[in-house]
């Protein structure tokens, strides 16, 4: 059965990191390359990850630098930016692009967070996914004699706090996002 804690914890773990990975693709209006992370680039006749052909820099607090490996990708990157989500306008400089990121207004940094809040709540939903496919296992074990009710209740427990603390690590995500957004 430890294996299937070490196993559960793992992919709670992973739900985590999904989700802080939701938020940092999250435009707070502060300039940073992990904005442009799950952007990808048709080149080369495939879809490619932008890291694969430019690099990203911030020259400023509110603007990238993206700087193209081949010089016949640049209308590539370009197309991929203005197709994304995120609504940012790209302006091409030779072999770089350059992409300001507007202060965001009252409105939209509401927006944002009702967006952060959802994507928490998908992280938290995952988790007890998680947590209820091993509360599964554990009532088979129970039914089928495996373990006894005193095994499987400090079991349950033991996969209770484990889910808690997972839960509690997004929330603590949620809210320096949250922060991060509204801060002025």
């Amino acid at each position: 059965m430890a294996d299937s804690f070490k196993e559960a914890e793992g992919k709670m773990s992973k739900c985590v990191e999904a989700a802080r990975g939701e938020f940092a693709s999250i435009r707070t209006g502060r300039a940073t390359p992990a904005l442009l992370d799950r952007l990808h680039v048709e080149a080369y006749g495939t879809s490619v990850p932008l890291k694969q052909v430019a690099t990203v820099s911030v020259p400023d607090p509110r603007s990238l630098m993206i700087a193209a490996f081949d010089r016949n990708t640049v209308g590539d990157i370009r197309k991929a930016i203005e197709k994304s989500d995120l609504g940012l306008t790209p302006s091409v400089d030779g072999n770089s692009i350059r992409l300001s990121i507007p202060p965001l207004n009252e409105e939209r940094r509401k927006d944002l967070v009702k967006i952060v809040k959802k994507k928490g709540e998908d992280g938290k939903i995952a988790v007890r996914n998680v947590r209820h496919k091993v509360h599964d296992d554990l009532r088979t074990q129970l039914k089928d004699h495996d373990i006894t009710e005193d095994q499987n209740k400090r079991m349950q427990d033991q996969l209770q706090k484990l889910t808690d603390r997972f839960i509690k690590e997004i929330d603590q995500l949620v809210a320096a996002k949250e922060k991060e957004i509204m801060e002025v």
